[in-house]
């Protein structure tokens, strides 16, 4: 097991990650940029470095910074978090070449999956149902262009090969619109990745997200952590996530995961890492694969007892899987609200200083965040500050644990989204289970203030 390990990023993945440290007898070295000097990690750190100025390129993004860092704390190995550097493969080697070990797949791993044509060629290649669509990046030749969505059927979706975080997509439902559409999410994608390469897939109309968690050691052993449904989004935002699935039957979800498990093994994938699929009538269809500890991980915690961020240090240290496939039983139901500082239907950002803070408690109730009464919002950063978690033995039971744990949650001087999770908590359709993607879109355009 490593001795020391530098925290590659902050928020509540900061304080996670700490957390896990200090249960593992690893001493955690945190780095933080200028606006996060006050952040509870930061206090409650046994060392800190700061790594320059609010501004993320300054910071968190800056690769010299973090590996000058790690050599001058003596750290071993780098934990990314999620977010900033975490899927970067150019980030995954520097650390690597500079004698320090990667909490996270290899490089190539990364730069495989971080491309979404090339990821959707290697899940082809393994077995892995995917989205119907072109075969690879799309050509510049609109009469290709045309023949291709022709034989996909509209509505098609344009994606960025190198996109993410919901960004580099564009929905075409005819063919006037289409090479206009290509070409804008092109330059779109050229922009904001660096990489202009763009694909089509066939629009599904009301799939789910729901996507399968695995972990993998050096020693070529896979298992997958059963499923979660993320299908209320905010424009490919997540905003609540659950496991498992409301509805969709064990013997399904065991054939897929068994997939993204043979497929880990032929990539020779390590670490943690999340299989995304749109699931429609009964059928899974391969996304994407997010290299790298979710947002979301509590709720598989939760159900199947496995720390995921603790297991992402012992495989990185050389471990085995310290568990089976067998020995993975789902049990009960967990549910996540993402805590955001932000208007609840406006969605405009709040950061400011939290005048009060006081987070729910009792049985199968989890909060985790860095923040604390008078901690200072920055302006800089996503504006998630928390998440709570809550797990019962139903999902009836979750449901209303977490109706009553949003109902002590009070939070003053800045505006959360606490109000609109209150709303959703006690809505008919989401109670019932099995949402679809678009379900929190359409809900919020019948509700507005």
């Amino acid at each position: 097991m490593f001795k020391k390990i530098l925290v590659a990023n902050r928020g509540e993945i900061a304080l996670r990650i700490q957390r896990a440290c200090r249960e593992l007898g690893v001493k955690a070295v945190m780095v933080y940029s200028e606006a996060d000097k006050e952040a509870k990690y930061v206090k409650l750190a046994e060392e800190a470095v700061c790594i320059g100025p609010a501004a993320s390129p300054l910071s968190y993004l800056n690769m010299p910074a973090i590996i000058s860092a790690a050599e001058v704390t003596d750290a071993e190995a780098i934990h990314p978090g999620y977010g900033f550097l975490s899927e970067n493969a150019d980030f995954a080697e520097r650390v690597e070449k500079s004698g320090f070990q990667f909490i996270g797949p290899t490089p190539e791993s990364i730069r495989i999956m971080g491309d979404k044509v090339s990821a959707k060629q290697a899940m082809i290649r393994a077995g892995v149902p995917c989205v119907p669509g072109s075969e690879g990046e799309l050509p510049d030749d609109p009469v290709q262009i045309r023949r291709i969505a022709k034989a996909v059927g509209y509505p098609v979706i344009i994606k960025a090969a190198g996109g993410g975080g919901g960004r580099g997509m564009r929905v075409v439902h005819t063919e006037a619109a289409l090479v206009n559409a290509v070409q804008m999410t092109k330059a779109e994608a050229g922009a904001a990745f660096g990489n202009p390469a763009v694909y089509m897939e066939k629009f599904l109309q009301n799939p789910r997200h729901v996507e399968i968690q695995i972990m993998a050691d050096k020693h070529r052993n896979a298992v997958y952590l059963g499923e979660r449904d993320c299908s209320m989004q905010r424009r490919h935002q997540k905003v609540i996530e659950e496991a498992p699935a409301p509805g969709i039957p064990r013997k399904l979800i065991d054939k897929i995961g068994e997939r993204c498990v043979a497929a880990c093994k032929k990539i020779n994938y390590r670490g943690a890492g999340t299989f995304e699929f749109l699931y429609e009538n009964g059928e899974f269809y391969f996304i994407e694969m997010n290299t790298r500890v979710q947002v979301e991980h509590p709720v598989t915690e939760w159900v199947t007892g496995v720390d995921i961020v603790k297991t992402q240090i012992m495989v990185a240290a050389g471990e085995r899987l310290p568990f089976t496939q067998k020995q993975i039983q789902i049990r009960g139901h967990a549910i996540e609200c993402r805590i955001n500082a932000e208007d609840p239907f406006k969605f405009t950002p709040s950061p400011g200083r939290v005048t009060s803070w006081h987070m729910p408690g009792g049985p199968g109730v989890r909060v985790d965040s860095h923040v604390y009464n008078n901690y200072f919002v920055p302006p800089n950063y996503d504006s998630m500050i928390g998440k709570l978690i809550v797990h019962g033995d139903t999902r009836e039971q979750a449901l209303a644990r977490m109706q009553t744990a949003l109902n002590e949650t009070v939070i003053e001087g800045i505006n959360t989204n606490v109000p609109l999770h209150r709303e959703l908590m006690v809505d008919a359709k989401f109670m019932q289970g099995g949402t679809n993607i678009h379900y929190l879109e359409h809900w919020l355009s019948q509700h507005k203030r």
